[in-house]
């Protein structure tokens, strides 16, 4: 089936949000067996959209439409999208009253353009939106089966899961199941995972699973597509390919499917009715903010600390003076979150220490990194120096200590050095 996505509306006016968005469409149809063959983008133009509607109806099967349906003047997809169908515009009753209660249950009096967004194409099939007030619809233009989403990425996101998917699925007329096994790992690149993993496609025998990438620094992202008759089969097929990625990426895997690092951390953390403590540098607190904003981090993270300074640093973290000499020098990292421990009376204290290069951002921009762990049983430690960059710094020192937590938490060796890493000056 050739499929067609279009990004219209205010959207195009920022690439980044674009840019966004033809990814989310792509990984998600990818994931799902389903490839886009053309990608378009069209301003809020009343020619431009009609010429691009009617290219894509001549040329594929299916079309997905990304925006413009909002409730201004310059949201023209459903009108657009009416002419190019030879059918005029109706009022959508049911999505009227939906619009109506969104309103209602925030306090709120619903604007009088808002009416808008349920004039819908006649004959159109509403896609339902649960999380905003523009509704999707399906319509049939020349050959093809437009399907339109609103532009919002959240919303699309739940869209593309929920309604375009299973309709583009069952419209490429295939009864097999399909099913997406991933693996999130740190410390090795996509190329080198590439040649960890080669061949391990062919344990499944008839070419049933399919091996991806999705590299997103610091983590990669790698994914096992597998297609079957029935879930018995999924399984049948999947179990040894599964075990086998397990077992060559070996400590580099961090978590699995939609758990996320944070979640893993939080959750062996609790099942040890632990609690955390951190210091962090450079890195603005995001840490903190990463685990914060988890439901389960009420009842473990119970300190916080974040320094730019070595004296600060030292004093919020109830080190001696003492240790810290002169004003360029840093504590040592271990000896730090022993001291943080104490002071929070957590049962485990995390310490990321980082001191920046000088000199303006470069592609050669880098620091050295000390990661140190108190636990109750005992302190641990881990240096490393990345380059690349402020920003890439900052992200590479995030992912490296909270992965040094969770290999000190599963027994795991500290030191294995990463793709990203050099060594420390």
């Amino acid at each position: 089936m050739r499929i067609e996505v279009i990004c219209t509306g205010d959207e195009v006016l920022t690439g980044k949000v674009v840019n966004t968005n033809f990814s989310t469409i792509s990984q998600k149809l990818g994931d799902a067996g389903l490839s886009v063959a053309w990608e378009t983008t069209v301003g809020d133009e009343r020619e431009s959209l009609r010429l691009a509607f009617s290219l894509a109806a001549g040329r594929a099967d299916a079309v997905i439409v990304n925006g413009g349906l909002g409730p201004t003047v310059d949201d023209l997809s459903q009108e657009m999208a009416a002419s190019a169908a030879g059918v005029p515009l109706e009022l959508n009753e049911a999505w009227l009253a939906r619009m109506e209660t969104f309103f209602r249950l925030r306090s709120r009096v619903m604007p009088a353009n808002n009416r808008k967004q349920a004039m819908l194409p006649a004959g159109a099939e509403v896609l339902d939106n649960p999380i905003g007030t523009a509704c999707g619809f399906a319509l049939d233009i020349g050959k093809a089966r437009f399907l339109f989403t609103p532009g919002v990425p959240r919303e699309l996101r739940r869209m593309l899961d929920e309604q375009i998917i299973p309709r583009l699925l069952q419209r490429q007329g295939s009864a097999t199941l399909i099913r997406l096994k991933r693996f999130h790992s740190f410390g090795i690149g996509e190329s080198r995972a590439d040649q960890l993993l080669a061949g391990v496609e062919a344990l499944a025998g008839d070419g049933s699973v399919k091996l991806g990438f999705r590299a997103h620094y610091p983590q990669l992202e790698t994914k096992l597509t597998v297609t079957g008759a029935d879930e018995a089969q999924i399984r049948s097929r999947l179990g040894p390919v599964e075990a086998e990625v397990r077992r060559r990426l070996g400590h580099f895997i961090l978590c699995e499917d939609d758990q996320t690092l944070e979640e893993h951390l939080l959750e062996m953390l609790e099942s040890r009715q632990a609690t955390l403590a951190l210091a962090e540098t450079v890195t603005g607190g995001q840490i903190a903010a990463r685990l914060a904003n988890r439901p389960a981090a009420r009842r473990i993270l119970c300190r916080a600390v974040v320094a730019l300074e070595p004296a600060h640093l030292a004093a919020a973290t109830g080190l001696d003076a003492k240790a810290v000499p002169g004003a360029a020098d840093w504590p040592d990292a271990a000896v730090a979150a022993e001291s943080l421990r104490t002071l929070a009376g957590s049962s485990h204290a995390l310490a990321v220490l980082v001191r920046m290069d000088e000199g303006p951002d470069r592609i050669d921009f880098g620091g050295d990194i000390a990661i140190g762990m108190a636990t109750p049983e005992g302190r641990f430690s881990r240096t490393a120096r990345l380059v690349g960059g402020r920003d890439w710094l900052r992200l590479g020192a995030m992912e490296m200590a909270l992965d040094a937590l969770r290999r000190q938490l599963c027994a795991l060796p500290l030191d294995e050095q990463t793709d990203f890493e050099k060594t420390v000056r």
